[in-house]
C-alpha cells in the first residue's frame, strides 16, 4: 500500500500544468488579430499611368480597378459600372474615413475612370484619387 501511495505522488508530481501557457497563446493570437491591418486589393493588376507628381497614400482602403477593356474590379470581384456606387457605400460603411483610390489602366477610357469617380462621390467618398506609377 505505501509503495502504490509513492507511486501516485510521483506521477502527480511529473505533470505540468499547460492552462497558463495556453492563455498566453491565446491573448497574444487575440493581439495579433486586432492590430493587424488587412490589405483589400482591387483584384486586377493594371499598367499604371506614370506622373512626376505622384505621393504614396499608405492609408488607401477602398480599391477600385479599371482593366484596359474597361472591366471595372471591387475586392476581387468584377463589377458592373451601375453598381458601383452600391460596393462603395458597402465598403464605405465598413470603414467611414476609408478613402478610394482608382487604380485605372493607362489604355483605360476616361470615360470609365469618370463614371467610377462620380459613382464614388455619390456614395459619400470625397477623398478620390487615381493610382500612378512615379516616374
Amino acid at each position: 500500500m505505501k509503495q502504490h501511495f509513492q507511486n501516485l505522488v510521483e506521477e502527480e508530481e511529473a505533470t505540468i500544468d499547460m492552462t497558463p501557457m495556453l492563455d498566453v497563446v491565446f491573448i497574444m493570437l487575440i493581439f495579433f488579430i486586432v492590430t493587424a491591418s488587412f490589405v483589400k486589393e482591387a483584384g486586377i493588376d493594371v499598367n499604371r499611368p506614370e506622373a512626376s507628381t505622384a505621393v504614396s497614400k499608405p492609408r488607401a482602403t477602398i480599391l477600385v480597378a479599371i482593366s484596359d477593356k474597361g472591366e471595372i474590379w471591387i475586392n476581387k470581384r468584377r463589377v458592373d459600372a451601375r453598381a458601383v456606387q452600391a460596393n462603395i457605400e458597402r465598403l464605405k460603411a465598413e470603414i467611414p474615413q476609408g478613402s478610394v483610390v482608382i487604380q485605372a489602366d493607362q489604355k483605360a477610357s476616361v470615360d470609365t475612370l469618370i463614371k467610377v469617380m462620380d459613382a464614388s462621390r455619390a456614395a459619400g467618398a470625397y477623398d478620390v484619387s487615381i493610382a500612378a506609377a512615379e516616374k
